[in-house]
């Protein structure tokens, strides 16, 4: 006696069924059935991604303004630069908020008690130099444990972060830089 073959489902979705589906939930936005992810969970901590944003903005800004000394014209030139790609990262959040459905907080009230980073203002440029640094090493190691939890559950906010954490990545490279060249000494271990 002969086994029968199951039937096996197509990896892929037919057309029809696609269309269907897609006229059939259009008040749900852009987010379908497919979505595996918490949308909740994934809009609060999208939130704190935002605030600190916000807040790596604001202290990008405003040592971009009060850095000086005899050096610090190319100093205050790349926080500007950092600041205006923070800006940037900014809105990339409060979209993917926005298109999960909720509405990004832009509210001050709070704003550094949401963020993953301080403000740190910085005494001297050196002192600026390092807060920038600290601030863009917890950014790099928060979007990396993000990206993990992210992973498959929601591929849109994995790749946006993906995307931030490369930037963030060059942000702390550029600011070792300017420490060891304000400082004269290496700062990381040779290998």
């Amino acid at each position: 006696m002969a086994k029968k073959k199951a039937k096996s489902k197509p990896f892929l979705t037919d057309v029809k069924t696609l269309r269907d589906r897609a006229r059939k939930h259009i008040a749900t936005g852009g987010l379908t059935f497919t979505y595996k992810g918490d949308v909740k969970k994934a809009i609060d901590i999208l939130q704190s991604v935002l605030a600190t944003e916000i807040v790596c903005v604001l202290r990008y800004t405003m040592h971009a303004v009060a850095a000086q000394g005899i050096s610090s014209e190319g100093v205050k030139a790349e926080f500007a630069q950092h600041a205006k790609e923070e800006q940037g990262h900014m809105m990339e959040v409060a979209e993917r908020i926005n298109q999960l459905g909720g509405v990004p907080d832009f509210n001050p009230e709070g704003l550094t008690s949401r963020a993953a980073s301080e403000y740190g203002a910085g005494g001297n440029l050196v002192e600026m130099i390092k807060e920038n640094l600290i601030a863009e090493r917890i950014a790099v190691d928060h979007y990396r444990e993000l990206i993990r939890y992210f992973g498959d559950k929601d591929p849109g906010t994995r790749t946006m972060l993906e995307g931030i954490l490369v930037v963030e990545e060059e942000h702390a490279n550029d600011m070792h830089d300017l420490l060891v060249a304000h400082e004269g000494r290496p700062m990381l271990p040779a290998s």
